[in-house]
């Protein structure tokens, strides 16, 4: 392996900044988008007790309108969000969804959740 002195330790010094700043770029996500990466969550997951059809609706509680969810949500503010205390609950009489529900979040849909939250919780 070749010894870096000279002008090849300048060019590493100063490429390195750059190629770091690349990388960071590249492997930085992208926000999370409602329609394609939460609407399915929920309307897999909540919707059927917090979705459009009011005769099974509990709670009072629509989660595919943002004005419903002012309630649970606290844009960009996961830890104050009731919405994400009850998906990472572990107590079971708390935890959405319930037991009996017959659905369980994953942790990646749980982990992608909090992040909408903290992005500002956006519908669009």
């Amino acid at each position: 392996m070749a010894n870096l002195t000279g002008n090849n330790l300048r060019f590493v010094r100063g490429i390195l900044p750059f190629l770091l700043a690349v990388t960071a770029v590249a492997n930085a996500e992208e926000p999370v988008n409602f329609n394609r990466q939460i609407r399915p969550i929920l309307a897999e997951s909540c919707f059927q007790c917090h979705g459009p059809d009011a005769k099974k609706r509990e709670a009072k509680l629509r989660l595919d309108q943002p004005k419903s969810t002012a309630s649970v949500l606290t844009a960009g503010k996961p830890t104050e969000s009731e919405l994400i205390a009850r998906i990472l609950s572990a107590d079971p009489d708390t935890r959405m969804p319930p037991a009996n529900a017959g659905k369980q979040l994953s942790s990646a849909q749980k982990t992608l959740l909090v992040r909408w939250v903290k992005e500002g919780a956006r519908y669009t």
